[in-house]
């Protein structure tokens, strides 16, 4: 029996020896699929490279001898906190004293225009040769000048930025559908003439002025200084002064309309397109402050856009453009039951009256109809005698008359104006007619309101389209007022002559702003009374290459539409030749025009609202305080994103803001918590400073206004250094310039010139950077000074535009620093920030490393920070440092365990936003590392190594397919067809074959063969992420569980610098794991949200001047029929073509 207890016992050693051995190989193979990545090695690669690049970078920056040389200055400085209610208050005095100035010139002209319009009589017989803006210098075949062309100098002008231009004259544009010779054209330039004395006057008073103009009423835009107007390629200019915002605003009081359209049978064809383009008209002589709403009716009333019954909503670009969208839904049928429209439009109006909403101010109703069988009486005296605060405009649509009177009748008994139109080409200049009608109490009044536009792009005028610089069209506001008849027999009449302007570029506003006071990331922006914006570096208007995206409507773009707020690069603009359509029907050209015209709107200018920009103020405190014109302070925590809006900063700001007294505007200026909050003063001598801004490497910031250089045309050639050293040595003592700025300047120049020897001698050492890999070394102070050396030849830069004017992103400029400094002042002092700079181009490569690294006063967080210096040297230099490190090891015998040639792991240098600064890959440099892998930006998001910042783009572009026509382009401008041959001719046939719905079966069987989906550009709102890195983890591992195998990686933080070391598991794909993306998302609103958004009201300040009514008002002014009658032989005519072209 005993042998069997040791049998037993031997059964079992055996048994578990099997088992040892199994579970050996089963761990052996475990462990082979999961890399073993030692954390102390690859401490020791981070250690290494980081210690190798950091002196690189200090030794070649100059950054501890710069900091040594502030420090020796540390007792003779005066560290001040910034009080910025007090800075506020004293930047918009500033801004105050500028606008007044501007508007004091538009008032002398007010008064002028007012004065020489007394002194004349009408003379219908008047002949008078004047410079017409597109016929000056026009010479015939036998070189004589055209009649209206005479000789007329022009100049370049460097205060015009060098546009050819007469500073001594200024000369008219007639818009295309006017006679030049008209009467009532040559009598109002005839006595404006006398306007060129107070321009040329105004000029040489405030030589800061850019145009200044009057626009009439009779159509013609006296402008100075004199400039040559060139038709567009089909021989038209469209540009009409009086659908301007600016003309628009000043001759009218802020209004809430109804618009009625009749969509009833009778309408078909023809007449509804035109009734479609008449209510665009309106639309387009709409501003901010005004409120409408369109109903469409037959049997019943239906709101054109239906969320919207029963209210008004503002008259801002996006509603009208919502609205316009509707209209093309409009179809003609059944019977016009106009009685309830009216009832309905005369409720709505006095409802929203009463609940404090809209304008309180004028109302109107514009009615738009091909015929009414009654008067309404009735309806009238219900809502609106004796009073008549409602007044009544009617349009009647087509050449027939029978209803003419009742609807003349309707107007002349409401205070309003009646007009007949025929084709469309007639529709802008009959809409026209209600702005003079409101413009009367006005008048009466002799009220010269002062008015100021929101920002704008007007790219129709000429020195529009060619002062354009990188970054789009000029950015402005102009500053308006009316001028009236003050003749005694027209008083009740109320005429309005016009309205006189000049332009203020909102980077006008800039030059009052010392940048130097905000601090890093400081900066002042201004409002509107609507919350719109009208200066913020936040704001990116279209840019000239949207806007000629916007106009070419059917061109092939081929776009690079950067991420989220990042810069939207058009590669290419090409118009495609058009397949011509030889039409001969101007009912082709009227069913076109609607349907393709109103795709191929140019949108001057989107307003901004500022929650858009501040949009991390949920609640609009910060708005909503501005607006109502309140001074206080309001704090919160903003997103601020750099570099092409692919990094984001996080920080606390404080808001200041006041208003600016006389204008509509409120200002405010945001400082940053931290060093943002604090200045200082140095002091030394002239004489020092004046030495040590000699050098030739010395540069300033040229869009920091250091001195006042525009208001002397000797001056205006100087750059600020120039101007400075001219100041100092009193040889200039008409220069006006900022005596404490420049005294900051010459304190940075004495202190940082050391570094310029310094670097001198490093160029000098030929042992020195033998290599070549730092190309250039550069710093920049507070005050906007910079140094720059070069350490190979220029010829040999690997990045030819680092620090040039182009480069906005890295130099100073009017509202930021640049970004290698501000990146830099986030950085713990004495470490360096290490990126590789973003290209537009799809690529989206580069082959440079910029370092750089801030300089302190003081060793604790209410230090200023002084300056920034730093490095840009070549990435292959770079790399090769990173993968000479990487090869390191502790062994004794020299045998690394591991290894970045090892082929089973990769290895990542990436910085504090998760961007690719090495790989193994060259092709991923730069790419965000989630898109690369995926699965270990997905566990470090987790784990709290990075963490994702969502971002939202408030005025993103997004592309869409819209149905598009090819038809040929010259059939768009109606003032294009108003001057072809067959225009009118054919305009006599359609009046037999209108109520046929002619003008749908040509659309159907015609010209519709060319329907294609074109994409385009619109206005959206977008969501998007940034990441950056926890400060506080060092290090860390990870092991991520996939589907079939485990991925392990290593993440160590590179001392001294923003980057971090990524050593990854290669043998696990991971696939099951999606690439992190940073693309932007459009949000997409469903109808309900909408329609709340259309509903939604932002609090808004309404203009404080309103004149409605006037008992003094002579409405017996009000319209009459065109009187177009064919006559019988001209309506055979088209008949005869016709049976010709078969």
């Amino acid at each position: 029996m005993p042998a069997l207890p040791r049998l037993l016992r031997s059964c079992w050693g055996i048994f578990m020896l099997f088992w040892t051995v199994f579970l050996n190989a089963t761990l052996v193979d475990v462990v082979g699929s999961e890399q073993q990545i030692p954390l102390s090695v690859v401490k020791l690669w981070a250690s290494a490279f980081g210690g190798e690049i950091k002196s690189i970078a200090a030794k070649y920056s100059g950054s501890q001898l710069l900091q040594k040389k502030y420090k020796e200055y540390e007792k003779d400085v005066a560290i001040e906190e910034i009080d910025g209610l007090q800075l506020v208050k004293k930047l918009a005095k500033n801004m105050e004293e500028m606008f007044h100035k501007k508007s004091e010139a538009v008032r002398r002209l007010v008064e002028a225009a007012e004065e020489a319009h007394l002194k004349h009589e009408f003379d219908a017989d008047l002949q008078y040769e004047y410079f017409n803006a597109v016929l000056i210098n026009e010479q015939d075949e036998e070189g004589k000048y055209l009649e209206l062309g005479k000789e007329f100098i022009l100049v370049p002008n460097d205060h015009f930025n060098n546009l050819p231009v007469n500073i001594s004259l200024s000369d008219v544009q007639v818009p295309t559908n006017m006679y030049n010779k008209d009467p009532a054209i040559v009598n109002g330039v005839y006595w404006s003439e006398s306007l060129n004395k107070v321009f040329v006057d105004n000029f040489d008073r405030d030589p800061s002025l850019i145009w200044q103009y009057f626009g009439s009423a009779k159509g013609f835009f006296r402008q100075y200084p004199g400039i040559k107007w060139e038709p567009d390629e089909n021989g038209v200019i469209a540009f009409d002064c009086r659908n301007r915002k600016w003309y628009i605003q000043a001759a009218t009081s802020p209004k809430d309309v109804v618009i009625l359209v009749d969509v009833s049978g009778s309408m078909k064809g023809l007449r509804l397109t035109i009734a479609k383009q008449t209510v665009s008209s309106i639309l387009d002589t709409l501003g901010d402050d005004d409120f409408f709403n369109i109903i469409a009716y037959n049997e019943e009333f239906h709101y054109v856009e239906p969320c919207l019954n029963g209210t008004l909503v503002q008259a801002d670009r996006t509603n009208k453009e919502h609205f316009r969208e509707h209209l093309d839904k409009l179809s003609a049928k059944g019977i016009g039951m106009l009685d309830v429209a009216l009832n309905e439009a005369f409720s709505v109006l006095s409802e929203f009256n009463h609940t404090g909403q809209g304008s309180i101010c004028s109302q109107a109703i514009m009615l738009i109809t091909d015929g009414a069988v009654d008067t309404y009486d009735a309806i009238f005296a219900k809502y609106n005698w004796p009073e008549r605060k409602v007044r009544i405009f009617t349009y009647l649509i087509g050449r027939e008359a029978a209803f003419a009177d009742n609807l003349k009748w309707m107007a002349c008994a409401n205070k309003g104006f009646f007009t007949q139109i025929s084709t469309l080409a007639d529709v802008q200049e009959n809409v026209m007619e209600y702005l003079h009608v409101l413009s009367r109490p006005k008048v009466i009044d002799q009220e010269h309101d002062v008015v100021w536009t929101e920002a704008y792009i007007d790219s129709t005028l000429p020195q529009a389209q060619k002062l354009a610089d990188d970054q789009g069209l000029v950015l402005m506001t102009t500053v308006a007022m009316p001028v009236f008849s003050k003749q005694n027999e027209t008083r009740s009449k109320g005429i309005l002559l016009g309205v006189v302007g000049t332009d203020v570029p909102v980077k006008e506003l800039l030059k009052t702003i010392p940048k130097y006071k905000l601090g890093i990331h400081g900066y002042a922006f201004a409002i509107t009374n609507n919350g719109y914006i009208l200066t913020h570096p936040e704001l990116r208007p279209l840019s000239l290459l949207l806007i000629l995206l916007f106009s070419l409507g059917s061109s092939s773009v081929s776009q690079n539409v950067s991420e989220g707020p990042r810069e939207t690069t058009l590669l290419l603009i090409e118009r495609q030749r058009k397949s011509q359509i030889l039409v001969n029907f101007e009912m082709t050209w009227s069913c076109s025009l609607y349907e393709e015209g109103k795709k191929r709107r140019k949108p001057n200018y989107s307003s901004v609202d500022l929650s858009e920009v501040e949009w991390e103020d949920r609640d609009d405190v910060l708005r909503n305080a501005m607006v109502n014109r309140k001074t206080g302070k309001f704090s919160m925590e903003v997103k601020k994103t750099v570099d092409k809006g692919k990094r984001v900063l996080v920080m606390t700001n404080d808001y200041y803001y006041t208003d600016i007294k006389g204008t509509p505007f409120s200002l405010g200026v945001a400082l940053s918590r931290g060093h943002g909050k604090y200045f200082f003063r140095g002091n030394v001598t002239i004489e020092e400073g004046l030495h040590d801004l000699e050098h030739p490497d010395v540069s300033l910031a040229d869009e920091w206004s250091y001195c006042n250089t525009d208001l002397q045309p000797e001056h205006r050639q100087l750059s600020q250094l120039d101007a400075i050293k001219l100041y100092l040595k009193g040889k200039e003592p008409l220069l006006q310039c900022d005596k404490e700025l420049i005294q900051e300047v010459l304190f940075d120049a004495v202190v940082s010139a050391p570094i310029e020897a310094y670097w001198t001698s490093l160029a000098l050492n030929k042992s020195e950077n033998s290599d070549k890999g730092v190309e250039v070394a550069f710093l920049g102070t507070r005050t906007g000074l910079s140094r720059i050396n070069l350490f190979v030849g220029a010829e040999q830069l690997t990045n030819q535009d680092f620090l040039k004017a182009g480069d906005k992103e890295n130099i100073f400029n009017a509202d930021h620093f640049p970004l290698w400094y501000r990146r830099a002042a986030e950085q713990i002092p004495g470490s360096f920030v290490y990126s590789i700079p973003f290209s537009v181009g799809a690529a989206n490569k580069s082959n440079v490393v910029t370092a750089s690294t801030s300089i302190q006063l003081l060793d604790d967080r209410k230090s200023p920070v002084v300056a920034a210096v730093g490095i840009q040297m070549k990435l292959e230099f770079f790399q090769r440092k990173f993968w000479t490190a990487s090869r390191q090891c502790a062994s004794l015998d020299g045998r690394c365990s591991i290894s970045c040639d090892d082929e089973t792991i990769n290895c990542y240098l990436i910085d504090n936003n998760g961007f690719i600064l090495v790989s193994e890959d060259y092709t991923q440099t730069g790419n965000f590392f989630g898109e690369v892998e995926g699965a270990v930006m997905n566990k470090l998001l987790t784990m709290g190594s990075f963490k994702r910042i969502t971002l939202y783009d408030y005025q993103a572009m997004c592309r869409t397919n819209k149905e598009s026509s090819d038809r040929a382009h010259s059939l768009l401008d109606p003032y294009n067809a108003f001057f072809a041959a067959v225009k009118w001719i054919m305009t006599e046939l359609i009046l037999f074959l209108v109520e046929f719905n002619l003008c749908s079966w040509w659309h159907s069987e015609t010209t519709a063969k060319a329907q294609r989906l074109k994409q385009t550009l619109e206005p959206c709102d977008t969501e998007y992420p940034a990441f950056v890195s926890e400060r506080t983890i060092k290090e860390t591992t990870g092991n991520i569980v996939c589907e079939d195998c485990s991925k392990s990686f290593v993440i160590q933080q590179i001392p001294s610098s923003n980057l971090f070391m990524v050593v990854v598991d290669n043998q696990c794909a991971c696939d099951s794991v999606s690439p992190i993306t940073m693309a932007p998302i459009e949000i997409r609103y469903n109808e309900s949200l909408k329609c709340e958004r259309l509903k939604s009201q932002k609090i808004r300040r309404r203009p404080e001047s309103c004149h409605g009514f006037h008992p003094e008002e002579n409405a017996r002014e009000c319209g009459g029929a065109l009187g177009l009658c064919a006559k019988p032989v001209l309506l055979l005519i088209p008949l005869l073509l016709m049976l010709f072209s078969r």
